[in-house]
This record gives C-alpha cells, sequence and structure tokens, in this order.
C-alpha cells in the first residue's frame, strides 16, 4: 500500500473492496501502534483518523519517552517496571526519533523530594526499569548540581538525582509507527471521520465513513472494531450505546517555547513548583520548553489552546526555579496544548489519576482501548491484538502468532540499532556534505528521518529544478516531496507542524516558506480556491494562537 494521499481513492477502494480482519478508529500513537501489531501477524488491517494522523495528543505530549519516575510517588511499581523497560524498546527500534537524555533532578528543603527520597526513588526506578548500567543514577551535591545548570535557585538547594530518561518528537514516533504498519499491509487514511457504527444481530460489523475532504460516504466491515480514538473514546462508545461504568477524565497540559537566548537552559530539569506540581524544563536545538499544566478540561476536544492562566501559570514556575532568568509573557515564542483522556477516579486530583491503560469490551464488541502512556504504546498494542487474534481463534479456528514488534525496527530505524546510529549519522552527514548539505542540515534530517534520509537526499538531488519552479529551497521541497509521497500529509499544517515540528520550534522557518509550500501543495491536490485559502489561513491562525493565549468561556 502506498502512504499517500496521491492515492487516496485507491485506499478508500482497499478499505472497502472486501471485510478487515480489523478496522481502527484513531490514528493517534495507540492506533498506529495496533494497527503495525496486527499487520506484522498477518491481519488485515484498516486504521482512520477524522483528523491528520497524530494531530490529537500524540503531537502534545511532553515529548519524553520516559518511565514514569512521578508514578512511583503514586505507588503505581507495575506501571514503572512496565513502561521502563518498553522505553528501552522504543529507543531501540527507533533511536533516530527517540534518544537519551539526562535529566536533573534538584531536590530543596522541604521540596518533594529530598536526598534519601530521591536516592532510592531513582534506586528503584533503575531496578523497575531495568535502567542499563551506563544510564543508571547518580546522586550529585549541591555544587555539582550547579555545575550542570547554573540558573537553578540556589536558594536552600541541597543536591540532585541525575537519571536518563528518553527524549522523542512524539508526532513522528507515531508517523514512523504508523509508516511500518503500512509496509505490512495496513490501509491508512486521515481526514476520514467515523459517521455511525454498523451493526448486525446487534454485533458491530462495521463503520460508515465521510471522507472529510471531498464529502464522499463509504461503508467498511471489519471482524473487529476498535475504538482508539484518544480524547474521543467516549463519544465513540456514547454512538455505541456502551459508556457506562468508567468513563474519561480529560485534562489539559500546556507547553511553552521559549528561544535559547531568553532561557538559556544547558540541562534538562524535572523539578517541583512551589505547588507541589512536577514541572519539566528541556532544552531542544535552539530552543527551551517548559511543562506541563494539568487541569480538567470540558472545552472543544478537536482544539485545545493555552489560556492567559496557563502561560502565566508556566511563566510563574520559570521565574520560582530560575529566578535570574527574566522571562515574560512577550517571550514566548510558541506554544501547544494537549488533552490526556484518562480514566476517571472519584476522589482524585487530574494529577494522581492512574495512566495506566484499560480495555472495554462492549456487548456489541466494540473493543476500546483507553488511558495509556505514549511509552507504553507497543504493550498496549501487543495486549488488545493478543486479546483479537485469541478471540478470533475462538470464532473462526484462525490461528495467529504472537506479537513481533519487540523486534521490528520502525521506519527509518535500519540504522544498526541504538548502538549503529552514532556510525549511521556520520556516514550520512557526509554523503549530504557531498552533495552540498551542511552538515548541521544532515544531522537535523537524519535525526527527524533515520535510514529514510536517503530519500529525502535523492529527492535533493533530483529535484531542484522542481524547487527553483515552486520558489523553494530544495532541502525544504525534498522534505516535502518525502511528506507528500510517503507520509500522508494533505494540508500544508500536517507539514509544518506533525511532520517537521516547524510550528513549535522553527516559527520563523514556517513564516518564510508557509506560501509556496501552499501554492505547490494546492497546484498537487487540486485545491479549489476555497481550500487554498482556507488552509494557508489555517497555518497562519495556528502561528497566532501559539502565542496568544485564549480567552476560556
Amino acid at each position: 500500500m502506498n502512504f499517500s494521499n496521491l492515492y487516496r481513492h485507491q485506499t478508500y477502494e482497499a478499505l472497502t473492496d472486501e471485510p478487515l480482519d480489523v478496522l481502527i478508529i484513531g490514528g493517534g500513537i495507540t492506533g498506529a501502534g495496533i494497527a503495525l501489531d496486527g499487520a506484522s501477524r498477518g491481519l488485515k488491517v484498516g486504521i482512520v483518523d477524522m483528523q491528520d494522523f497524530a494531530a490529537g495528543t500524540s503531537s502534545r505530549s511532553t515529548k519524553l519517552v520516559h518511565g514514569g519516575l512521578r508514578y512511583l510517588q503514586q505507588l503505581e511499581v507495575g506501571v514503572v517496571a512496565e513502561v521502563g523497560k518498553e522505553r528501552a524498546i522504543v529507543y531501540e527500534n527507533g533511536p533516530h526519533v527517540t534518544r537519551p537524555e539526562w535529566m536533573l533532578l534538584p531536590f530543596y528543603k522541604k521540596g518533594n523530594f529530598g536526598p534519601l527520597t530521591a536516592n532510592v526513588g531513582l534506586r528503584m526506578y533503575d531496578f523497575l526499569a531495568k535502567v542499563k548500567k551506563q544510564e543508571r543514577r547518580t546522586m550529585l551535591s549541591r555544587k555539582e548540581a550547579l555545575e550542570k545548570e547554573p540558573l537553578l535557585k540556589r536558594e536552600q538547594l541541597i543536591g540532585a538525582g541525575y537519571y536518563v530518561e528518553y527524549k522523542t518528537d512524539d508526532a513522528r514516533l507515531t508517523i514512523e509507527v504508523l509508516k511500518k504498519a503500512v509496509e505490512f499491509g495496513a490501509r491508512a487514511l486521515n481526514y476520514t471521520k467515523v459517521e455511525e457504527l454498523i451493526y448486525e444481530d446487534e454485533m458491530v460489523t462495521g463503520v460508515s465513513l465521510e471522507d472529510q475532504i471531498t464529502g464522499q460516504q463509504y461503508q467498511v466491515f471489519a471482524k473487529k472494531i476498535i475504538n482508539a480514538a484518544g480524547p474521543w473514546v467516549d463519544t465513540m462508545r456514547e454512538l455505541d450505546g456502551s459508556k457506562q461504568g468508567k468513563k474519561l477524565l480529560l485534562t489539559k497540559g500546556v507547553h511553552l517555547v521559549f528561544d535559547r537566548s531568553i532561557f538559556p537552559l544547558n540541562q534538562a530539569i524535572y523539578y517541583d513548583n512551589k505547588d507541589g506540581r512536577m514541572i519539566f524544563a528541556i532544552p531542544r536545538g535552539n530552543k527551551t520548553y517548559v511543562g506541563t499544566t494539568d487541569t480538567t478540561y470540558d472545552g472543544d476536544i478537536a482544539h485545545p489552546t493555552m489560556t492567559v492562566e496557563d502561560r502565566d501559570y508556566l511563566i510563574e514556575a520559570i521565574q520560582y526555579k530560575f529566578p535570574t532568568v527574566a522571562i515574560s509573557a512577550e517571550d514566548v515564542e510558541s506554544s501547544w496544548a494537549g488533552l490526556r483522556p484518562l480514566i476517571e477516579e472519584e476522589g482524585k486530583d487530574p494529577d494522581e489519576i492512574s495512566r495506566k491503560d484499560e480495555i472495554f469490551i462492549s456487548d456489541s464488541g466494540l473493543i476500546s482501548i483507553a488511558g495509556g502512556k505514549l511509552t507504553g504504546y507497543r504493550k498496549m498494542a501487543e495486549n488488545v491484538i493478543d486479546l483479537i487474534t485469541k478471540q478470533l481463534k475462538n470464532e473462526v479456528g484462525i490461528l495467529y502468532s504472537r506479537s513481533e514488534t519487540k523486534n521490528i525496527p520502525l521506519a527509518g530505524g535500519d540504522v544498526g540499532g541504538a548502538e549503529g546510529f552514532a556510525a549511521f549519522k556520520l556516514k550520512y552527514i557526509y554523503k549530504g556534505n557531498a552533495i552540498g548539505i551542511d552538515p548541521v542540515d544532515a544531522e537535523e534530517l537524519i535525526d527527524r528521518y533515520g535510514s529514510n534520509v536517503a530519500k529525502v537526499y535523492e529527492r535533493y538531488t533530483d529535484l531542484k529544478n522542481e524547487a527553483l519552479e515552486a520558489e523553494l529551497d530544495p532541502l525544504v521541497f525534498a522534505q516535502l516531496r518525502y511528506a507528500i509521497e510517503s507520509e500522508c500529509i494533505y494540508k500544508p499544517i500536517d507539514f509544518f507542524n506533525r511532520r517537521t515540528s516547524g510550528l513549535y520550534f522553527n516559527v520563523d522557518w514556517v513564516k518564510q516558506h508557509r506560501h509556496a509550500v501552499t501554492t505547490y501543495m494546492a497546484k498537487l491536490f487540486n485545491y479549489t480556491n476555497e481550500e487554498r485559502a482556507y488552509y494557508g489561513r489555517e497555518v497562519q491562525v495556528l502561528m497566532e494562537e501559539a502565542v496568544s493565549p485564549q480567552v476560556e468561556e
């Protein structure tokens, strides 16, 4: 199958031609993981999302594949053990999109963590998560902590723990999982909304779809329907008439982005704010981002935004722990707001609620999965497909193999594993230099595309005339063409946000190229004049929202 909207009609034909084994509703990291696990076991899989892939929670996280140190405070030992182990698997299978990040956990007098509790907690963390020897925690003195990060508040600082988390690009992780699922035969379509569920003898057997681009209607049938719609899980359960018992609690998390010249953070920090909430401050390239808030949310699920309260809370959190940094609201370069679909627990605050996933099976056979963490996506997917294959064995006598995703590199992950990635990177920096790509740009491309950087290089060398005609820098054009042909973009915002993260971390780059990119895509996809204007304005509006807080009604 092609993972491209250039072949959108053919993908619809493949979805509707004959019944699938599994249809997945929701193209975030959970749905993507289920698609890969199912397709790699030989199941005929389809996956649809009413927005772009990863447009919801899976592009709006703290962008860490982490072991859940905070959950030790809640005594969720099982969660820490499982996601800690999964973290290493994600890194091994996609080292280009996930990499180790040493994290500083400072402790202060009367803070959440003291030297003893921090040492015990981090030691348990190492043990439960089976952390590699070279990545196990060390304890730092006050002087050593300040050497790591001189911007830290010095008053009442005692020392710090120093341990490894894993930094990722959450949207690209999702896309790489989906690309690999498509390699195994999965049919995947974005901008495709489930309007109705179809039943036979009171059992769900299919869905009615509406193409959000053309308005055309389709029906798709499958042996099993999986509801992996993230914040919309309960919406689908309502459609099924099975929303009862446990339900979702949506909480909103906001992150702010600053230029490193404004907030020159050297070291990733995980610290307790004055209200006890834990905050991340993380350097990324020439930017620093800080988050997250955790507030209950009942607004527009598709479009959560930063409010004045969100922004001011995080700015105060920065000023509290980094008092010498002169940060103001005018310094916010970008932001993002995302929703966490938690499973509601009475009497608990949002930051106390478990992130553990649960599977719900309705009387109609609809299988819903809710909760969970980015880090645990692969294991969640394995559990869902295990359930389905067991059902299929009992119902139709078909046997399927066990999950192999633990050892399947993601798309772009054929770089010799985690140990081989450094050598791979050097090789392709050299190859990039040989065709005129600056080493800094080459390294950024390799970190974004992994082993698929070779395909971007090919487009860079082969399509320079087309880039000139499109009035685009050849390197931008090469990435745009790759995203169109192999990463299923349809709108400019797909490219600028979820395929390149430019909207969050390189706004000037987006401003520079957005008109030319929109013009090129309009010609290629035959946008109407109204579509071209709307899609172009969409990028502008989202850039403005990223710096201008919204007023909650």
